[in-house]
């Protein structure tokens, strides 16, 4: 017996299959990093400019700041008349002052002198003489 072991050289088609199989194999795992870098490009892009994406959150952040300084404004609105209100119902000064100022009621022998509003200024350029 020899020493040495007898191997079998592969047949070429055994070794055209090998070759195909790794250049399948190769093309698959291209296809699929092409594949994935494809949609985390789309996902990306969504996550940024999407309907819920990172520009229309801070759109919608922009908004809500507007809105609140707005309730912020409306409840001191409504804190003054509210005072207003009480003042109204409780002070009879403040009633009179009402009636003087919005109806132009008057006290017997008052009278009221009304004056016209200042005149504003005209906003037609004038012709200059040379």
């Amino acid at each position: 017996m020899s020493s040495k072991k007898d191997y079998k050289q592969p047949s070429r088609w055994t070794v055209a299959v090998d070759t195909a199989q790794s250049r399948a194999y190769a093309l698959r795992r291209t296809a699929a990093t092409v594949a994935a870098g494809t949609l985390a490009v789309f996902m990306g892009y969504h996550v940024v400019f999407g309907q819920n994406g990172l520009i229309a959150y801070e759109h919608k952040r922009e908004d809500t700041k507007a809105l609140q300084g707005q309730v912020q404004l409306l409840q001191q609105e409504n804190e003054r008349l509210r005072g207003h209100v009480d003042r109204l119902q409780n002070d009879p000064a403040a009633i009179e002052h009402q009636a003087r100022e919005e109806l132009h009621y008057t006290r017997a022998g008052e009278v009221i002198y009304t004056l016209p509003p200042d005149p504003q200024p005209s906003t037609a350029p004038t012709a200059s003489k040379p």
